[in-house]
């Protein structure tokens, strides 16, 4: 199999675990790797030079969006998904103890959820705060 095809399906794979991810970490790995695989394609059998522009591609990017991404949040007007899910109503799906994450729904969205104490499935939560995967919820009125 041809190397700028294996750089392909390396950036392939990665924008799509990027997808599952709440991060442009592997984005800029996935562009950096699409990168080396145009460079193959064009120069076969430089794979030192496909690995630098590789690293560079993704230097470049981790470097300067990082200045574009604070603009955008501090533009008027921005709403981040974390703003908006905090305050929102849900209902259990899978009861929570104080222990142990349970299941609930929040809009059409399903989500992982920690509480103070445990919750009952069939209760209406609020959610309190949102980590990257896990809401923190409580009891409505509680």
């Amino acid at each position: 199999m041809e190397l700028w095809v294996i750089w392909l399906i390396l950036a392939g794979l990665l924008i799509v675990v990027e997808m599952l991810t709440l991060t442009f970490y592997l984005l800029w790995l996935g562009i950096g790797a699409a990168a080396a695989a145009v460079i193959d394609f064009i120069w076969p059998g430089a794979l030192v030079l496909e690995i630098a522009v590789c690293c560079v591609v993704v230097l470049i990017l981790t470097l300067f969006t990082k200045p574009l991404t604070r603009r955008f949040h501090s533009a008027r007007g921005f709403k981040d998904a974390v703003d908006e899910m905090v305050g929102k109503q849900g209902v259990v799906l899978e009861s929570i103890a104080a222990n142990a994450p349970g299941i609930v729904k929040v809009g059409n969205e399903t989500w992982s959820a920690v509480s103070d104490g445990s919750i009952e499935t069939g209760e209406t939560v609020i959610v309190v705060s949102r980590g990257s995967a896990v809401l923190q919820v409580r009891k409505k009125g509680g």
